[in-house]
């Protein structure tokens, strides 16, 4: 039996993998040389979090995303622990706050200002105080606001509700206890409704997370170091050693742990792999700690399951990895996955992006279906009740959807005294009017109340510091960043291109809309 599969038709066999330039690369990092088994690295469309290295306490560089080129190496920092920082998330529906979790057994929830920081940042907006000994892994819910999960060395995961005014939170909403060693990694369903772990035992356990019980748990064979659940499929990926000491990944059918539907030895490396799932795409990437290279597969509900593309060659080994969400990838260039590969031996981080080969310059719409995007689907109360609730999805196509990052409270619309004839054609105005800015100002302050006009303008103010936006690169210095300045500028001219050829068409197609109501009304 030959070991390739047989040759199956795929949109993505052809994807490969782009490094970036030498000048978009981060240099100089100052990454951290600890031995812990996690990802050290958080990306979100604005930043790029990333532990490092510094005496007496714990740390974490907070780089505005466009700030590529060599690192000050007195560049502030985000430091407030008093042991060595383990990991760090970015919350996945406020882009300017993230949490942390160390060695001095504590949890911090930190809200990075707009503008650039000038001195390092000591001051965490919240500090979660319940785990007996150091914590070392922290998830937000994917669906519910404020929720967040940790994991610590005295064997608990530990449940927070974030919507509280006390800034030191020391009790838990609730703590599951079903664990008998330390707890290695931790991935939610799509709605949040379950949760994998796996243990420093070997075994991969699903858990309902409100009750606490334990729903299915694996016991031979494969020993497990990670787990991620794999979208809408009902299926597990679980990455570890075989019983000859291989590394090795696994398929599991969540509702049934007992025996594995496929396993596949990779080599014998010692390293621990990461696996990373997009399920707009259906592609599994794996990820060697220590190693170079990535593998890439593609994943489906029939045999043989798991099909595997390619692999991109490295020759720098990562000691950790940060992966972009959807919704800051580049889709003019056909990227459907964006890692950013932290290499020790050279103080660097590299995005890598993945690129599916096209020739056409237009939107994509079959890569690129709708993804989950930066609003959550519950609030605190409701997810804790027992509701469960799928992602709110967005569209990647540019100017098609307006994301926030600070959402709007749902209770309190902006637009709510206006009384629409058609819910779908006022949504769609409205986003163009958001997008476009053509309703005067005068009709936004006569529907928007006073604390929106506010927020706005506060908003506004605050992404400017001396007249400069601060996500841009900082003025050039040299002719090549001058230059490099220049194509930017170019591809941003005809990105607005394409999207003013994006507004004409949906004109268009509310004229039509607007124009079968009226004939709508006129039959009745």
């Amino acid at each position: 039996m030959s070991w390739h599969p047989q040759y199956r038709s795929s949109k993505f066999r052809h994807v490969f993998g782009k490094p970036a330039s030498k000048e978009n690369c981060y240099d100089s990092v100052p990454i951290t040389r600890s031995v812990h088994d996690n990802h050290f690295c958080a990306v979100n469309p604005h930043f790029i979090a990333v532990v490092t290295e510094c005496a007496g306490g714990g740390a974490f560089l907070v780089i505005p995303l466009h700030q590529t080129g060599k690192l000050d190496p007195h560049y502030p920092k985000v430091c407030g622990h008093r042991g060595n920082v383990l990991d760090v998330k970015w919350n996945p529906f406020d882009d300017f706050e993230i949490a942390s979790c160390s060695e001095d057994a504590t949890i911090k929830i930190w809200s990075i200002p707009k503008q650039l920081l000038t001195r390092n940042l000591t001051a965490y907006r919240k500090e979660l105080v319940g785990h007996a000994r150091r914590v070392g892994l922290v998830e937000w819910h994917p669906t519910a606001a404020n929720i967040l999960f940790s994991a610590g060395y005295d064997y608990k995961v530990m449940i927070w509700n974030l919507d509280t005014k006390e800034s030191v939170i020391t009790s838990p909403m609730s703590t599951i206890s079903c664990h008998q060693d330390v707890i290695l990694s931790m991935s939610f369903n799509t709605n949040g409704s379950l949760l994998a772990t796996t243990c420093k035992d070997r075994k991969i356990r699903v858990i309902d997370p409100r009750a606490g019980t334990v729903l299915q748990a694996s016991y031979k064979g494969h020993r497990a170091s990670k787990v991620l659940f794999l979208g809408n499929l009902k299926k597990l990926m679980s990455t570890g050693t075989s019983r000859w000491n291989n590394r090795q990944v696994a398929l599991w059918d969540q509702d049934n742990l007992s025996v594995p539907l496929m396993e596949e030895d990779l080599d014998g490396s010692s390293g621990v792999l990461f696996p990373f799932y997009d399920a707009d795409t259906s592609m599994l990437y794996v990820v060697g700690k220590g190693d170079g290279n990535i593998r890439y597969y593609e994943v489906s509900a029939d045999k043989p399951h798991l099909s595997y593309l390619t692999e991109y060659r490295s020759y720098n080994p990562q000691k950790g990895i940060g992966v972009m969400p959807k919704r800051g990838l580049d889709v003019s260039s056909c990227e459907i996955f964006r890692f950013y590969k932290l290499i020790t031996t050279k103080s660097l981080i590299e995005p890598i992006s993945m690129i599916v080969p096209r020739r056409s310059e237009s939107y994509q719409e079959d890569i690129y279906p709708p993804t989950a995007g930066a609003q959550p689907s519950l609030t605190a109360q409701e997810w804790l009740s027992g509701m469960n609730r799928d992602p709110i999805l967005v569209s990647l196509r540019p100017g098609s959807e307006l994301l926030r990052p600070h959402p709007l409270p749902a209770e309190r619309p902006i637009f709510n005294s206006m009384a629409p004839a058609s819910p779908r054609l006022l949504n769609q105005t409205e986003k163009l009017a958001a997008e476009d800015g053509w309703r005067s100002s005068s009709l936004l302050e006569e529907k928007m109340p006073r604390w929106a006009a506010e927020h706005r303008l506060e908003e506004k103010k605050t992404w400017l510091t001396n007249g400069f936006d601060v996500f841009e690169c900082p003025p050039p210095k040299t002719e090549n960043e001058l230059l490099q300045m220049f194509y930017r500028q170019q591809e941003e001219i005809r990105r607005l291109r394409e999207l003013l050829t994006q507004r004409e068409v949906q004109a268009k197609q509310l004229e039509l809309e607007i124009k079968n109501l009226r004939m709508g009304s006129e039959q009745l």
